[in-house]
């Protein structure tokens, strides 16, 4: 049987391995100026303007109950697009691009907190590195609602 090969993005987060494919990945772009947003949650850093598409940024390591840490010069932002949502993660550096052999993907185990869980689609284990693979779409779920007092209704 084949195996079946998918490419991801791999970066780091908290001195940590993630992955996202490659797929739904439409550019990584250096930190830029970001335009903040009122009445959103901490880790909507805001919107930037790419080629003329209005983007919202997320902060992953804050989304991800990490500690707030500076940007530098390898801090980047990864624009996705999932369905018909787009939005840029801000990560502490992207990394590469590799292929994982699916078979080499096992479910997020149970000891992970579980509200980081949710976001996890997987493990891969490559040579001596675990690289943990994102469910976009929990991700992007869970980010994009708005506060319920955000808005207010006069």
């Amino acid at each position: 049987m084949m195996s079946q090969l998918e490419k991801v993005i791999v970066f780091d987060l908290n001195n940590e391995e993630y992955g996202i494919p490659v797929k739904h990945v439409k550019s990584i772009e250096k930190i830029q100026f970001i335009t903040r947003v009122p009445k959103v949650n901490d880790y909507v850093k805001g919107v930037i303007n790419l080629r003329g598409v209005v983007t919202p940024i997320i902060d992953l390591r804050l989304r991800f109950n990490f500690a707030e840490k500076e940007y530098g010069d390898r801090t980047r932002i990864i624009i996705v697009s999932f369905e018909d949502k787009e939005v840029g993660f801000i990560v502490d550096s992207a990394n590469d691009v590799i292929d994982i052999d699916r078979e080499s993907i096992e479910t997020a185990p149970e000891v992970v907190g579980e509200q980081e869980h949710d976001y996890i689609e997987g493990i891969a284990k490559i040579d001596k590195r675990l690289l943990i693979l994102l469910n976009l779409e929990k991700v992007l779920e869970m980010s994009l609602e708005v506060e319920p007092n955000a808005v207010e209704v006069k």
